[in-house]
C-alpha cells in the first residue's frame, strides 16, 4: 500500500510538474511574436528554454546521482519554476522574455531527472514507471486546456507558477528515499556513447518536431484565423492519445522496445508531411493524434 501511495504521489507530482511547463511552452511562439516580429528571434527565445534545461539536466541529473538523494532537487526545482515560471509575467521586451525563458529551462531541469529516477527507485514493480511517465502527458494536457481556458498569454505565468506550487505540496508527502551514490566518473558519457545511435536518431526526431511546433501555432493565428484555445484543441488531441497509449504499453502492448522506437519515428515522418498540406486549423488534430502515438 505504501508503494501504491508513493506511486500516485509522484504521478501527483508529475502532473503539476507538466502541467505548469505546458501552459507556456506550447504558446510561447506566440507569446514571442508579442514583443518581436522577427521569427529569428522568436525561435532563439524558443530554443533558449529546450538549451538551458538540456544542460540542467545533464548537470543535476548527475549532480543528483552523487547525492543519492532524489527528493531534494525535486523539491528546488518546483521552488525555482514557480518563480521563475511566475516572472514571465512581468517581461514585456525581447531581452527580459529570453532572461525568463533560460530561468525556466535551468529551474525545470534541475528536477525532471530527479523525479524520473525517484519513480523507478522508489517502487517495487519498475514497470510502473511507464504508467509514472504517462503522467507526464495528462499534465500537458491539462496544462494546455488550462491556457486555452484562460485565452490570456500573461494569465497563464500566473496559472503556471500556481501549478508548481501546487505540485512542491505534493512533494511534502513523499518520503525521502536515499539511494547508493553513483560516484564513479565518466558514467554520463559511457550511457552516451553507448546509446549512440538510439541518442542519434532521438536528437533528429526532435530537432524535427520543435522546428514544427515553433512555427505551428503562429500559423495557426495568422494564416487560418485560431483562436488560443483552437491552439489547445488541436494540441490536447496530441497529449490525450499520448496518455491513453502510455498506459497501455505499460503492460498491454507486447513490442520490443527497439520496435516501439522505430515505429514512433516513422509515424512522426509521415506526420510532419501531412501538416504540410493543412488549410484549416481542425486539420492537424488527425496529425497531432498520430504524434501522440
Amino acid at each position: 500500500m505504501q508503494h501504491v501511495s508513493i506511486n500516485n504521489l509522484v504521478r501527483g507530482a508529475t502532473f503539476f510538474m507538466h502541467s505548469g511547463i505546458a501552459i507556456t511552452f506550447v504558446f510561447m511562439p506566440i507569446i514571442a511574436k508579442t514583443v518581436t516580429e522577427s521569427l529569428f528571434e522568436i525561435g532563439i527565445i524558443v530554443a533558449s528554454f529546450s538549451f538551458a534545461q538540456i544542460l540542467s539536466e545533464v548537470y543535476f541529473g548527475r549532480f543528483s546521482d552523487k547525492k543519492g538523494a532524489r527528493l531534494q532537487f525535486i523539491r528546488i526545482g518546483f521552488i525555482g519554476c514557480a518563480i521563475t515560471f511566475g516572472l514571465h509575467y512581468f517581461a514585456d521586451d525581447t531581452v527580459l522574455l529570453l532572461l525568463a525563458r533560460i530561468g525556466a529551462g535551468i529551474t525545470s531541469g534541475i528536477m525532471i531527472p530527479a523525479i524520473l529516477a525517484y519513480a523507478y527507485e522508489a517502487g517495487r514493480d519498475k514497470t510502473k514507471v511507464a504508467s509514472v511517465v504517462s503522467f507526464h502527458a495528462l499534465g500537458w494536457l491539462v496544462g494546455i486546456v488550462a491556457g486555452g481556458v484562460a485565452n490570456d498569454v500573461k494569465l497563464i505565468f500566473l496559472i503556471s507558477a500556481g501549478l508548481f506550487v501546487a505540485g512542491l505540496v505534493v512533494t511534502s508527502k513523499l518520503p525521502n528515499i536515499l539511494t547508493e551514490r553513483q560516484l564513479e566518473a565518466g558514467t554520463t558519457k559511457r550511457v552516451i556513447v553507448k546509446n549512440k545511435f538510439l541518442f542519434l536518431s532521438l536528437l533528429l526526431r526532435h530537432i524535427g518536431a520543435t522546428s514544427v511546433w515553433t512555427i505551428l501555432p503562429i500559423l495557426l493565428m495568422e494564416e487560418m484565423e485560431a483562436e488560443l484555445y483552437h491552439i489547445s484543441i488541436v494540441y490536447v488531441a496530441n497529449t490525450l492519445t499520448a496518455f491513453i497509449f502510455m498506459n497501455l504499453m505499460a503492460g498491454k502492448i507486447k513490442i520490443k522496445n527497439t520496435t516501439k522506437f522505430k515505429i514512433g519515428v516513422g509515424m512522426t515522418t509521415f506526420v510532419f508531411v501531412g501538416l504540410s498540406t493543412i488549410t484549416e486549423w481542425w486539420m492537424a488534430m488527425p496529425f497531432m493524434s498520430l504524434v501522440g502515438l
